[in-house]
């Protein structure tokens, strides 16, 4: 008789390494996964809460509004306004996942398998985790960040390092790089580099600005609009690359700040890429070994019962009115992607043979799931793979509503092959990064005039900018770039619809 992992909820640290050495069993062999090496480590409630503050990473610099997050979080949490994650995964080498000490040993064999091997094996393959990620060196990254905003603190004072920090923040979200560059991005040897890269920096910095024409003359610049734009390499969407390299005043300090902040926001870029795929994988590793580990004997009926509840709580999905409804729960949509894939692949109709003839009836579940987590963000793997069935299972619809047609709402893709389509590409283009982030870019800077900083925000399906949040987050770059900023929102046409201008806020005074 095979041997339980353990009896009842409790456990210890020699139960948990049973249990993650028999998820692994299951992982390697039967499921064929590729993961970090992985390093579990169990925390309180108090330190769940202060990884939520930093955005669950393990070292992370000091800054104001983490400690905002942590007092909001916490007093939730007391209320019984919130629960808590029953983990946290870091993606990085070894792979950190933080248990929570509360759970079950059966919700620990939960989150393991999801997170110690689910997450981790998708971090590790995921051609978007391989671009724009370094997992072996973040955390020296981050230990380095943490060293050197505590140096500036020392140096150049809190107030002024936590001005810098707050502007970077508010720009986090245009601080990063939607385009692969020629060489993969290393942590591990940015410090080193640091120094070099400031003073060559400087010496190119010079030599642009040298240019410019002394005093209040408005006489043309000697520089040409090509010369000028290659020199600044504009256009650029990467207004943090861009303020780090260009901006007439910043310190070699405030640059290596954007270059901190502009390297933490890279790392999520992913992650936000991903969501439904990576959620979707985790719960798919999960259920596939928590029910190995039920078959085998390893985990008691009890224990498999207590599992399927969390479970199906995870996975729940609410209809369209009801309350709780506030879009697709991304387990839930992941999770069903891959288990019809896996129906596809094995059991197909003849709907399935002419939607998806290149994996229909393959019988190599697992090879045709790992080729899927490894090659597909949550568009493209939206637009390969979801099927009518599960477009019916759902009762998804598409509703047009254009404020300028006066024929109101109307449901315009329904179930026929021409309704399948047109919904699966909808919901698609609704995780297209590129269609739901603002496109914003640096387009030219007026070297010869006030130096004005000049942006256009190109306008998609008349998506404009909220005022208030616009003027706040412009206020922050102008006051790094210390010369006026101008933002003109145009449309498909080049047609102006608004333009912002904002001058920067006057430095305080050293006390």
């Amino acid at each position: 008789m095979t041997e339980r992992l353990f009896e009842g909820a409790d456990w210890d640290f020699h139960t948990l390494q049973r249990i993650t050495d028999a998820c692994e069993e299951v992982a390697m062999k039967d499921l064929g996964l590729d993961v970090y090496p992985n390093q579990i480590e169990v925390i309180t409630a108090e330190q769940m809460l202060d990884a939520y503050s930093s955005v669950g990473m393990p070292l992370f610099y000091k800054h104001w509004s983490f400690g905002k997050h942590f007092a909001f979080h916490e007093a939730s949490y007391r209320k019984g306004l919130m629960g808590l994650a029953y983990e946290i995964v870091i993606n990085s080498s070894p792979c950190i996942s933080y248990l929570m000490e509360e759970n079950t040993a059966t919700m620990q064999t939960l989150v393991i398998a999801h997170a110690a091997f689910g997450h981790n094996h998708f971090f590790k393959n995921n051609y978007l985790f391989k671009q724009w990620t370094d997992a072996d060196g973040i955390l020296d990254y981050l230990d380095f960040a943490k060293n050197y905003v505590m140096t500036c603190e020392e140096r150049y004072g809190r107030v002024e390092v936590e001005r810098t920090l707050d502007a970077a923040h508010a720009l986090m979200s245009h601080g990063i790089d939607r385009y692969p560059g020629k060489k993969k991005l290393d942590l591990r040897s940015e410090e080193k580099r640091a120094g070099r890269r400031r003073q060559h920096e400087e010496e190119v910095f010079n030599d642009l600005w040298r240019t410019v024409p002394k005093g209040a003359s408005k006489t043309r610049s000697a520089l040409s609009i090509e010369r000028r734009r290659k020199l600044l390499g504009l256009p650029q969407e990467n207004l943090l690359y861009f303020l780090e390299k260009s901006a007439p005043r910043l310190a070699p300090w405030q640059r290596e700040l954007l270059r901190i902040v502009r390297h933490i926001a890279q790392y999520f870029y992913p992650q936000s890429q991903t969501k439904v795929m990576n959620e979707g994988t985790a719960t798919y590793v999960h259920y596939r070994i928590m029910t190995k580990l039920h078959q085998q004997g390893r985990i008691s009926d009890g224990n498999f019962l207590e599992f399927l509840q969390s479970h199906t709580n995870v996975v729940f999905q609410p209809e369209f009115d009801d309350p709780r409804f506030s879009g697709f729960n991304p387990y839930a949509l992941g999770f069903a992607v891959m288990q019809d894939i896996e129906r596809i692949v094995t059991r197909p109709e003849d709907e399935d043979r002419e939607w998806f003839p290149d994996i229909a009836g393959k019988n190599d579940v697992m090879g045709v799931l790992r080729d899927v987590w490894a090659n597909y963000r949550d568009e493209s793997f939206i637009a390969q793979f979801l099927s009518p069935k599960l477009m019916r299972h759902f009762r998804m619809f598409h509703l047009h509503d254009d404020p300028e047609e006066r024929a109101g709402i109307r449901v315009d893709a329904i179930h026929d092959d021409r309704g399948f389509r047109r919904v699966r590409r909808e919901l698609a283009r609704q995780h297209d990064v590129g269609f739901i982030d603002a496109n914003i870019e640096v387009v030219d800077v007026d070297l010869s005039g006030d130096r004005r900083l000049i942006l256009h925000h190109h306008v998609i399906k008349g998506s404009q900018l909220n005022e208030t949040d616009a003027k706040r987050v412009l206020q922050h770059l102008a006051d790094l770039w210390t010369y006026d900023v101008s933002l003109i929102e145009v449309d498909a046409n080049d047609k102006v619809l608004r333009e912002y201008v904002v001058s920067p806020r006057p430095i305080p005074a050293a006390a």
